[in-house]
């Protein structure tokens, strides 16, 4: 593979979620793009010869991926039909010189000119042994010949093989003329046969029902018994692995684009454009029954009986059995036509052949608008006094850990806000106008600054040019969309046109413009870009369909309805947020359902659509050369340019501003910001998670589960999931998310001054790029001074990037901040893949840094009561890092003590003596101190109302869950679970193990012990002692040594050998004190690896329920070819192969964080049954200082009452049965080795986990 098409692998991160894109070589020169281009498709050309002869060889295999990534077409317009091309190709079809694959079997049945009989046999096995191979796509259609027919089926294809080899040469093209005539005149035939089938059973008769049961019901032991099969081989391997995912990502398109046709209300096109792939038997694998569901929903909303029986039949030609949703479908299309009883009773009859009940339609299938009601009338029409099956009754969990918390017996009323029904329907009003308007325009926290008069000029020339460019955007879009509409969906269809047309044009032009807005001089990556433009269509889309199925009428009514449980003016409620919405929901009735059907756009299609917004802007938006200097000529040149920068190894694409643009921006100092309307904390109350794709804001599309972009196996496995396992963690994200903040006003005051005053580095308040170092002056005419002026200047420019960086960061944070000062706010919250919490706002949240944390409180008050105060002033000395290892008394007076300092910093803390400023944690501290010099000036400190959060830090938490897993003692001991009068501090007790080995070693002669005298230190050791939890190696704590190290001023000569022998002794070190610790995650890495070389990735489900998979796969990457340039497109499936290296590092470290958040979870619900405020960041919780001693028992209870459970068993017990065959005379000889290997737990050691309840420093 020539350079321009080698992967490379770039991670961007946007709004907290992680992500990648890989990008390929390219170049700006047309002339070398021209050569590479050409190099690139000689390249291509002798690969698939090569696939050619190895095809002739294989003789069954019907196609081969020839490349490691999925080529996309390199044809001008890098739009067509994608579809088409990225497709198999099939018999009816003449395909251009082959993009990484060979020919299709349609093709090579063409060169040896068979008969179409023979053609349809050998398509019709192909289509089964994918079906068979992908299980989780409809096994429908690709299994109708008997067993008769597969003898003859075999004997032909041998024939063939032969047939093929010496055709080889012979009449190339007058081989394909005919062939293509002879496919033509059989796609003609196709599209004629469904009408003769309509014909036949458009009254909905028997025999339609029992053709289709007859495909249907046979095929199902065939799939039993290859499953059964493939169990004795090794891989478990992903069945057509090289092509599978390809296949997934089109299947997945062809859906999202009828869907848009759906969203248009467009059948016929729908109707088209899957006909299109259903006319072609090697196409139509990309079809299942839900493509088939969504025309037939089309058409029902049109009342057209006759295209929908046309649909059925054409489902029944692909070998597909209807699903409820299609007749669902049907009968909706007969309650809104008035169909005759005769039409309804035969496809009810039809329905219960094929194993469905009347009811199931209301329980299971999900409705928009008024579809529900029509299906109703539709059974009415024969069952007149038909009623909508009872709601089912709600399954309590039952898992050991939350049985009381479930209990109806104990269950307590739930907590009211400080605010009566109408206060909070005013709040749902205001958040629902800000998401219905999707951005909001905010003041920055800069616009106090004076106006000049340079400001007032540069501020209206960009408004007249916006305004120009609004219109030559438009222009564009407008024009490039009437291209696309002129091709006809059958041939050289833009596969783009139905996502343009989904919007009004003018809200395409507003999320470029917002976009051109938010450049950086530095400019931005071309990849984020693309990404953030089709997912600010895809969000107004999901809005927009929101409002057209009625489901934000339902919404509101039930929001009304539910708030009744939270006001303090209402009656109080047994249940909680969860259990009180599907009460409500259940009551509303009919209207749509609240989850709508699945409508998410695979990845490739969002950065498409990115991609062509972008060559837009690009293309559009241009800026006069003379606007800044009027003695230059007055031509006009684009704002926006593409360049290519490098990111440590990796070649990416850039857009950058032209310099005059961002001067202009510069001068113009434009005091407001815009920012999504999910950038902004919620005005009310979270929307409460019911399911994975319920919950948090009230139209803004959230998943339950951040993932990387393009993965779905975690949407996959929460959707397989039952419900009722799913409450526990549904329940506690509600917790989290229905605490309401404030704003901490004369913290955030002081803030913004000191940011609008050039900054604090030392205080973390970043200065403006006007203080960035400016570039030295160019040297003389040496060769040395060239190299080092070049080197300094790359320092500054790299410098002022990452001033801009962290300065638009605090911006953004203290502007948001500042936007809410006088309001009350809530976060909802969401989940990682591993279960950990976060909220869903990105840039202001209280998982921030300091500054971030230290301007929020807690909306709702409580007194301090007898012990509040004291622990106001052990909070702040922990901020300060002063008392580490100091017993909790011995803090409080040492506050006491320097009780003056406490109340300078707060009463002057700009002008007095500044202690605060020599913290840890400043700002914290500043706050914390102002909470103090309130509460102890009241006249009575015990009934102060206090909104401050105090914080109780677990003590290295990963080994705290690694100690109570193997039950260790000494390690038990130096992580705090055993009760000490002083803290125990684990580096401290490492870094002392380390220097008694140096000691033995230095006095034994070894030269590098002598010399690391005085070196040895917890500073050296914490980093890789806090790691090793996280599965960090030798070598990656080798580096971390060496760089301490290097602080320390070691002598050079000496660093690599010293740092490679205190890792070895840290860990020996380690090993000795946590040696249960070291067995259990050598276990889980060893196991990890073994599920990872089995083919299969590693899956465990929480003790609260929640079901994980780890999504590290070898992914394959689809270039994207566009004008720009070429970009490689990550996409994450489970038909991948795992990988094993990430698999098994990774399995340890994220198991613990899987029962650190279950820990966090449990002390969140039970924090809830006992009346306390709680929230959390990961292994630091919050609460109000009256309530840290009862927080504190919930905590230690619910950690004993964890690891009373057992966890590493039940791990065991789920990874044999999940990946290892129950049979023993089935079982392969890797399989009786993972066996073996999953069966071996760790034995455990001899503490008493009881002791937990009784230790002070826990968490602290």
């Amino acid at each position: 593979m020539t350079p321009s098409l080698a992967s490379r692998s770039l991670c961007l991160p946007a709004a907290g979620l992680p992500w990648s894109v890989l990008r390929n070589y390219s170049s700006a020169s047309v002339k070398e793009k021209e050569m590479r281009s050409a190099v690139c498709e000689r390249t291509e050309l002798l690969e698939v010869l090569k696939a050619r002869v190895k095809q002739l060889q294989a003789g069954n295999v019907p196609e081969m991926t020839v490349n490691k990534v999925e080529l996309a077409p390199l044809v001008n317009d890098k739009y067509q039909d994608s579809l088409w091309k990225e497709g198999a190709p099939g018999p009816a079809e003449e395909q251009p010189a082959p993009r990484g694959r060979a020919e299709s079997p349609a093709q090579l049945s063409a060169w040896v000119e068979k008969s179409k009989k023979e053609v349809r046999t050998r398509q019709l096995k192909v289509e089964r042994k994918l079906s068979i191979a992908a299980s989780q796509l409809a096994v429908g259609g690709q299994a109708k010949a008997k067993a008769k027919g597969k003898v003859k089926a075999k004997a032909k294809a041998k024939g063939k093989v032969k047939a093929k080899a010496k055709a080889k040469g012979k009449a190339k093209a007058k081989a394909k003329a005919k062939g293509k005539a002879k496919a033509k005149a059989k796609a003609s035939k196709s599209l004629k046969k469904p009408k003769a089938e309509v014909a036949a059973t458009s009254s909905w008769g028997p025999t339609a029902s029992r053709s289709v049961c007859a495909h249907s019901k046979p095929r199902k032991p065939r799939v039993a018994a290859v499953k059964e099969g493939a169990k004795v081989q090794r891989p478990w391997r992903a069945p057509g692995d090289k092509e599978s995912n390809h296949r997934r990502i089109l299947q997945q398109t062809v859906q999202s684009s009828l869907e848009c046709f759906l969203f248009l209300q467009q059948p016929e096109e729908a109707e088209t454009f899957l006909l299109m792939y259903h006319n072609s038997p090697a196409k139509r694998r990309l079809l299942n029954v839900d493509a088939y569901n969504i025309v037939m929903r089309s058409w029902a909303r049109k009342g057209c009986l006759q295209r929908i029986h046309r649909l059925f039949s054409l489902l029944e030609s692909a070998g597909l059995q209807p699903s409820l949703d299609s007749y669902a479908a049907a009968l909706e299309c007969m309650g809104r036509s008035q169909a005759p009883a005769r039409d309804v009773r035969r496809c009810v009859k039809q329905l219960k052949n094929d194993g469905f009940v009347v009811d199931e339609l209301f329980q299971k299938c999900l409705f928009e608008e008024d579809e529900k009601e029509k299906v109703l009338r539709a059974i009415r029409i024969i069952k007149p006094k038909y009623q909508l099956p009872p709601p089912p009754s709600p399954k309590i969990c039952k898992s050991s850990l939350l049985r009381a918390f479930y209990s109806r017996k104990t269950m307590m009323p739930y907590p009211k806000l400080d605010f009566s029904v109408q206060e909070l329907k005013e709040r749902f009003q205001q958040q629902l106008e800000m998401e219905l308007d999707n951005t909001v325009t905010i003041e920055s926290v800069e616009s106090t600054k004076p106006l000049t008069p340079q400001a007032i000029k540069a501020r209206k020339l960009l408004a007249t040019l916006r305004s120009q460019w609004h219109d030559s955007i438009l222009q564009a879009l407008q024009k490039s969309k009437h291209n696309m509409s002129k091709l006809p969906i059958a041939s050289g269809y833009n596969i783009l046109y139905p996502y343009l047309c989904l919007l009004p044009d003018e809200e395409y032009v507003a999320i470029m413009l917002q976009a051109l807005n938010t450049f950086s001089p530095q400019g931005e990556s071309l990849a984020v870009l693309a990404r953030d433009l089709g997912s600010k269509v895809y969000d107004r889309y999901v809005t927009q369909r929101k409002l057209r199925s009625r489901q934000l009428e339902k919404v509101k009514k039930v929001y009304k309805g539910y708030i009744s449980l939270l006001a303090r003016s209402s009656r109080p409620h047994k249940y909680l947020p969860r259990e009180y919405w599907e009460k409500l929901v259940v009551e509303a009735g009919f209207g749509p359902s609240l989850n709508l059907k699945d409508c998410s756009w695979p990845y490739v299609i969002l950065m498409r659509l990115g991609m062509h917004l972008l060559e837009l802007l690009v293309q559009a938006v241009r800026v006069p050369r003379n606007i800044l200097n009027p003695r230059l000529e007055p031509r006009l040149i684009p704002v926006l340019y593409h360049i290519y920068s490098f990111r440590s190894t990796w070649q990416i694409g850039l857009i950058k501003p032209h310099p005059i643009f961002s001067q202009l921006v510069s001068d113009a100092a434009e005091t407001t910001l815009t920012f999504n309307s999910s950038a902004i904390p919620m005005m009310c109350p979270p929307v409460p998670w019911t399911s994975p794709h319920f919950g948090a804001f009230v139209l803004n599309d959230t998943k339950l589960m951040r993932f990387v972009d393009g993965a779905i196996q975690h949407q996959l496995l929460l959707e397989q999931c039952p419900p009722v396992n799913l409450h526990p963690v549904l329940d506690a994200l509600n917790q989290l998310g229905n605490c309401a903040w404030k704003i901490n006003q004369p913290v955030l005051d002081i803030i913004i001054s000191i940011f609008n005053d050039k900054g604090n580095e030392k205080l973390d308040i970043p200065p403006p790029i006007s203080e960035a170092p400016r570039p030295p002056a160019a040297p003389g005419n040496s060769a040395t001074g060239n190299k080092s002026h070049k080197h300094e200047l790359l320092l500054c420019k790299k410098k002022t990037a990452e001033m801009h960086s962290l300065r638009m960061d605090a911006l953004y944070k203290l502007s948001i901040a500042n936007y809410v000062r006088d309001k009350v706010f809530w976060f909802p919250h969401n989940m990682d893949f591993r279960g950990r919490t976060y909220p869903c706002p990105p840039y202001f949240n209280h998982l921030g840094n300091d500054v971030t944390r230290a301007i929020l409180l807690f909306a709702e008050g409580r007194p301090l009561g007898p012990k509040g105060l004291d622990w106001l002033k052990i909070h702040l000395i922990n901020l300060t890092g002063l008392k580490k290892k100091n017993a909790l008394q011995e803090r409080l007076e040492y506050a006491n003590e320097i009780m003056e300092e406490i109340l300078d910093s707060a009463d002057r803390p700009l002008t007095g003596r500044k202690w605060w400023m020599n913290t840890d944690e400043p700002w914290q501290a500043l706050a914390c101190c102002m909470e103090i010099a309130k509460a102890s000036r009241s006249p009575d400190p015990a009934a102060y109302v206090s909104h401050f959060p105090v914080h109780q830090d677990g003590s290295c938490n990963g080994l705290q869950h690694y100690a109570a897993l193997g039950r260790d003692l000494i390690g038990a001991v130096s992580v705090n679970l055993m009760p000490c009068s002083v803290p125990q501090d684990v580096y401290s007790a490492v870094a002392q193990q380390v220097e008694e080995f140096r000691k033995k070693d230095a006095e034994q002669g070894l030269k590098v012990a002598q010399v690391l005298q005085g070196f040895v230190s917890r500073k050296v050791v914490k980093q890789t002692v806090m790691t090793v939890v996280y599965g960090v190696t030798r070598y990656g704590g080798r580096l971390q040594m060496e760089k301490r190290l290097k602080e320390m001023e070691f002598p050079e000569e000496y660093l690599w050998e010293a740092s490679h022998y205190l890792v070895k002794q840290v860990f020996n070190g380690i090993k000795e004190m946590f040696s249960a610790t070291r067995d259990i995650q050598n276990w889980l890495t060893e196991s990890a690896k073994l599920i990872a070389q089995s083919g299969q990735t590693v899956e465990w489900v929480t003790p609260l329920g929640l079901p994980i998979v780890q999504p590290y796969y070898r992914s394959k990457a689809t270039v994207l070819n566009c004008s720009m340039q070429t970009l490689s497109v990550k996409t994450f499936n489970n038909d991948q192969k795992p990988d094993t290296v990430k698999q098994k590092n990774a399995f340890p470290p994220n198991f613990i964080h899987s029962l650190d958040s279950t820990h966090m979870m449990l002390t969140a619900l039970h924090c809830l049954r006992q009346g306390l405020t709680f929230v959390s960041v990961h292994d630091c919780y919050w609460t109000h200082a009256l309530t840290v001693d009862v927080m504190n028992q919930i905590c230690r209870q619910q950690f004993v009452a964890l690891h009373s459970e057992k966890i590493l068993q039940d791990l065991s017990k789920f990874m044999v049965e999940k990946y290892c065959s129950p049979d023993r005379e089935m079982r392969a000889l890797w399989q009786h080795k993972l066996m073996e290997q999953l069966s071996n737990v760790p034995k455990t050691g001899t503490f008493n986990l009881k002791r937990v309840m009784n230790s002070t420093y826990f968490f602290s």
